[in-house]
């Protein structure tokens, strides 16, 4: 596998309604990879119109918080704050 470049995760933009990050690619569309690939360990980005790729330089914890957790653990904090409350 080729990669054309190394690109720092904060040099690319973030899509939050895709879910996913891009960077621009030197045919004039996009290197994309998804929150998930990368939540998954892939650190490759492809551009969808050329066979270009570059690695993703980042950190799991730098990644934005999965809404589901979010809203998940705020669940779960307000049932313990009303079990509280009852006890």
């Amino acid at each position: 596998m080729s990669i054309y470049d190394e690109i720092e995760i904060e040099d690319m933009t973030f899509d939050s309604t895709l879910q996913i990050y891009h960077y621009p690619c030197p045919c004039g569309d996009r290197f994309e990879i998804g929150i998930a690939d990368l939540r998954d360990g892939e650190d490759v980005a492809v551009c969808p119109s050329c066979s270009l790729m570059i690695k993703v330089i980042y950190e799991v914890a730098d990644l934005p918080a999965e809404e589901g957790i979010d809203l998940k653990k705020e669940i779960n904090e307000k049932i313990a704050a009303q079990v509280a409350v009852e006890a």
